[in-house]
């Protein structure tokens, strides 16, 4: 059966039935595993149930009708037997595909809510805003909803090459299309343009809409566009970027893994270029 996740902020009436927990020790979400495949826990009566200390928690929504809580514990702690905390970028692949989405929800709503307990214009202690999912401060009004940074990726073409670039934060030498923050006053292919310029040097035409994706690391929303070279030689920015170059479908280097929008990119690039053999 198809799951469908509805957000929601106010919990249903009878809170005391068993839910859908997603419990984070900092970034790391709580899992069990059956049979090796990780899953998340449904509890009676949430993280105490476990023996875990509640920090602070949160309604999700419902998943195919069943209620969906997220819960902060404190950072370090012990997992309970049988299960273990985990990165989500570790389960992209394993954890079910409904699942996951609601944990991407409820990492950033725990970020969010973990780092907007005081008013950052007033510094009073905030409180969650009824019906919304905001937090307003008692003192002077402020409300803060929770943030979303916008960022843009893009594959660019050069006949049948892709522009890939190998960036310093790179945990290994692998290469992937390019990608940056959107700046205040700016489109999005503005933004794609501008860094695009300044890290590599070249210039664009045809700057197209791709698709999306939520970045929960720790709250980003991925933009993803294609575009043709322009003119311009490569030069790149020595302080982002290390390698940049064009390369050939059937000749790429190291790429990232398949979680990511970028992946999605450059599997579209090779696929595309794999139809005209």
């Amino acid at each position: 059966m198809n799951k469908r996740f509805i957000p929601a902020v106010k919990p249903p009436e009878d809170e005391g039935r068993s839910a859908r927990w997603f419990i984070f020790s900092g970034h790391k979400l709580l899992v069990k595993a059956n049979d090796g495949i990780p899953d998340i826990p449904v509890l009676q009566d949430g993280p105490r149930s476990l023996g875990l200390e509640i920090v602070r928690s949160q309604f999700l929504g419902t998943l195919d009708g069943e209620a969906c809580y997220s819960a902060d514990v404190p950072e370090g702690a012990d997992a309970p037997q049988g299960m273990l905390f985990s990165g989500l970028r570790n389960m992209f692949d394993s954890l079910d595909g409904k699942l996951y989405r609601v944990a991407v929800v409820a990492v950033q709503v725990v970020d969010w809510d973990r780092t907007h307990q005081f008013c950052g214009r007033c510094g009073e202690k905030t409180r969650y805003k009824e019906g919304e999912r905001a937090k307003e401060c008692p003192h002077c009004g402020l409300t803060s909803f929770p943030r979303i940074s916008p960022a843009v990726i893009v594959a660019i073409e050069r006949g049948e090459r892709l522009l890939l670039a190998r960036a310093n934060r790179f945990p290994t030498a692998f290469y992937s299309v390019l990608a940056g923050f959107v700046e205040p006053g700016e489109t999005l292919e503005e933004t794609v343009a501008r860094e695009v310029k300044e890290e590599v040097g070249i210039e664009l035409t045809d700057i197209r809409y791709f698709g999306s994706q939520p970045w929960p690391f720790p709250d980003s929303l991925m933009v993803g566009f294609t575009a043709q070279y322009a003119g311009g030689e490569i030069c790149i920015d020595r302080t982002e970027i290390v390698d940049a170059g064009w390369f050939q479908a059937d000749g790429l280097p190291e790429l990232p893994g398949k979680i990511s929008i970028a992946r999605q990119l450059i599997d579209w690039f090779v696929e595309k270029n794999r139809k005209k053999e």
